[in-house]
Parts: structure tokens; C-alpha cells; sequence
């Protein structure tokens, strides 16, 4: 798979082409400012851009901005972005960039860490998957308000829930919580009554609705 950078901390941009490498993945560009970002991708053509959300020009969120508009040019190219900290609305936005495109993903960049699973989550998003990293879907779920319905979820359920949330499909939450297929569809199916939100089987989709829900 191959794929463009963009980070302007050179140490941190380095260590992630060294990092992506040994993974096997190809990496074909690399970025030190938003623009850049952009133009590396449109040379390039990539299966997925990762990016830091803060760059130049402005340290604001340039990355994500960059990202969105390459998603907007090239439907097909997977985005992964990267952040020191959880922005619910960043997730958000990101996710509704994904409907009927490549797979999208926002990662802390604590995840790097662990090569393993960095590589798991950038391999599942290249493949089309939505996958928001664990302390996002955390902050979300432990933000309920008053007379939330997802307190009338079992312990059991809002795993399952965190686990939709992350962009697991069925299969995965079966695996991750040692239950069969058909006892996870079962619990979906309630989370989607309690949680008043029609049934999808398309995973991008699903994971939009419940951190649309989440994100309320």
C-alpha cells in the first residue's frame, strides 16, 4: 500500500516513514505543511494519506482541512489522521466525509506506540473501514446526559456499542468479546431500539449513526 505523509515535526515525520516501512507499506511523499499535503497526494495518488490534524500554515487544524480536500478530489484515497488529543467534532466531520468513499480513520497519536495495532488500523481503513481510536469512543460514551438511553444499556452492550464505534464489524466484536456472530446481532439490535437509530448493515454507516448519536 502505498502512502504520503504529512507531519511537520520532522523527528515524528521520520519516525513514521520508518515505522510504515517496516510494516511493508510504500511510503511515496512526504509533507511538512498543509499545501504540500495536498499537492504530494494529488502527484502521488496514494491508498491513504496519513496526517497530523495540526500544520502549518496556522497550527490550527490545516491537516484535517488538507485531508477533507483530498478526500473531496480523490474519493478513493484512505485518510488517517492523527491527533495529541480527543476532538469529538474532528471525528465527526471526518466520518461524514467517508459516506460511499475509502475508509477514514482518527487516531491519537499515543496509538503509534504500538506498531501492531497501528498497522492493523491503517490496513482496516485501506480496506474501506471507519475506525476511531478507543479514547475517543471512551469520551464519548462517558459524556451521557441526563436520562440518557444508554444507561439502559447492560455493561455487555456498551461494549458492544464501543466496539461499533470503532469501526468493528460483527465478525470483530465477536472475536474481541468471545461471543458467537448471532449473540452480537442480537445485542445490536437492541442498542439500535434504545438507541432510537435504524438498522444499517454497512459499517461505515453504522459507525456514523452511533457517533452522531454519541456526539449529541
Amino acid at each position: 500500500m502505498r502512502v504520503v505523509i504529512g507531519e511537520d515535526q520532522a523527528l515524528m515525520r521520520e519516525g513514521l516513514v520508518l515505522l510504515l516501512q517496516r510494516g511493508g507499506f510504500e511510503v511515496v511523499g512526504e509533507a511538512g505543511d498543509a499545501l504540500d499535503l495536498v499537492r504530494k497526494a494529488d502527484a502521488h495518488r496514494p491508498d491513504v494519506v496519513v496526517a497530523d490534524i495540526r500544520m502549518p500554515p496556522t497550527q490550527t487544524d490545516d491537516g484535517l482541512r488538507a485531508a477533507l480536500r483530498i478526500r473531496e478530489s480523490t474519493p478513493r484515497i484512505a485518510i488517517v489522521v492523527l491527533s495529541q488529543h480527543v476532538q469529538r467534532e474532528y471525528a465527526i466531520e471526518l466520518l461524514e466525509s467517508g459516506v460511499g468513499a475509502g475508509g477514514v480513520g482518527y487516531l491519537l497519536k499515543q496509538r503509534v506506540a504500538d506498531a501492531d495495532t497501528f498497522y492493523s488500523d491503517v490496513r482496516r481503513i485501506c480496506a474501506g473501514a471507519s475506525v476511531l481510536d478507543p479514547e475517543v469512543v471512551a469520551a464519548m460514551l462517558t459524556s451521557a446526559r441526563a436520562d440518557d438511553p444508554i444507561d439502559d444499556l447492560t455493561a455487555r452492550q456498551r461494549d458492544v456499542l464501543a466496539l461499533m464505534a470503532e469501526g468493528r464489524s460483527n465478525t470483530g466484536i465477536a472475536e474481541r468479546l468471545k461471543l458467537t456472530e448471532k449473540a452480537v446481532i442480537k445485542h445490536v439490535s437492541h442498542i439500535y431500539d434504545v438507541l432510537g437509530l435504524r438498522h444499517t448493515s454497512d459499517d461505515h454507516r453504522r459507525v456514523l449513526a452511533v457517533t452522531r448519536y454519541l456526539n449529541r
